[in-house]
C-alpha cells in the first residue's frame, strides 16, 4: 500500500478524451496509479457512470430500448448522468483533496452529440451549464491516434462487437475526432494535446510530461 503525504486541501480534476479506441480507459488507470505513487489520492472514474443512477443511464444509452434515442434524447441522457457524477462523486471527492481522472467529460457530449450528432455547442453547453453548473476539468487531456490504427485497435479490442454509440459509422466517428480538435485548439489553455500512437508506457510518458506544471504546483 501506498503510503500518502502531502495531501492537497483540494482535488484536481483530469478527464481524458478522444474517440473510440484512443486508449483513454488505460492512461485514467495509469495517471491514477502514477499520481499515487506521488503522494496523491487519486480516484478513478468514467462517463456516462460514475455513480449508481449514472451508471444505469450509461447501459440506457449503451444498449438502449426499442429503436434508440433520438440525438436531443440522447444529450438529455448525457447530461443527466453528468449531473448526478458531478453533485454524487466529482465535486465531494475534489473537496476532500482527491484526483479525480476521468475518462470523458462534457467535451465528448460537445463532439459527440453537439458537433456530430448536429445539436450545437450552444446547446450541450446550456445542458451543461443546468446540470453541472458548468464545471470544467482543471486540465482535458486530447488522445488522438490515426484512422487506421484506430480501425486495427477497435478490431482488436470489439471483436466486431460495439455498443449503440461505438458501432456507428466512420463518418460519424470522423466527425467526432475533428469536433473534439476544434474544441481543443479554440482551448489551449484548457486542453493538452497528446499523441496517442505507441505503447501505453510511452503515452503515459507524454501524458506526465504535459501535466507536469500542474501536478508540481500542487
Amino acid at each position: 500500500m501506498v503510503r500518502v503525504t502531502n495531501i492537497d486541501t483540494k482535488g484536481r480534476f483530469i478527464a481524458f478524451e478522444g474517440g473510440e479506441g484512443t486508449g483513454k480507459s488505460t492512461q485514467t488507470r495509469l495517471l491514477a496509479e502514477a499520481l499515487r505513487k506521488h503522494g496523491k489520492l487519486a480516484e478513478i472514474s468514467r462517463e456516462p457512470g460514475g455513480t449508481t443512477g449514472a451508471e444505469a443511464i450509461r447501459e440506457l444509452l449503451l444498449h438502449p430500448p426499442g429503436d434508440g434515442w433520438n440525438p436531443r434524447s440522447e444529450a438529455l441522457l448525457f447530461a443527466a448522468a453528468r449531473a448526478d457524477h458531478v453533485a454524487r462523486l466529482i465535486r465531494p471527492a475534489l473537496d476532500k483533496g482527491i484526483w479525480v481522472i476521468c475518462d470523458r467529460f462534457v467535451d465528448s457530449s460537445r463532439a459527440y452529440q453537439g458537433g456530430a450528432g448536429g445539436l450545437g455547442d450552444d446547446a450541450i453547453r446550456a445542458l451543461h451549464q443546468f446540470g453541472s453548473e458548468g464545471m470544467r476539468p482543471d486540465c482535458t487531456i486530447l488522445l488522438e491516434v490515426d484512422e487506421a490504427r484506430l480501425r486495427q485497435r477497435l478490431s482488436e479490442r470489439d471483436g466486431g462487437a460495439s455498443d449503440a454509440i461505438g458501432g456507428r459509422s466512420e463518418e460519424y466517428h470522423r466527425a467526432v475526432a475533428q469536433s473534439f480538435r476544434r474544441l481543443a485548439d479554440d482551448d489551449p489553455d484548457g486542453f493538452r494535446i497528446v499523441d496517442g500512437t505507441g505503447k501505453p508506457e510511452e503515452v503515459h510518458a507524454r501524458i506526465i510530461a504535459a501535466l507536469a506544471p500542474l501536478i508540481g504546483e500542487a
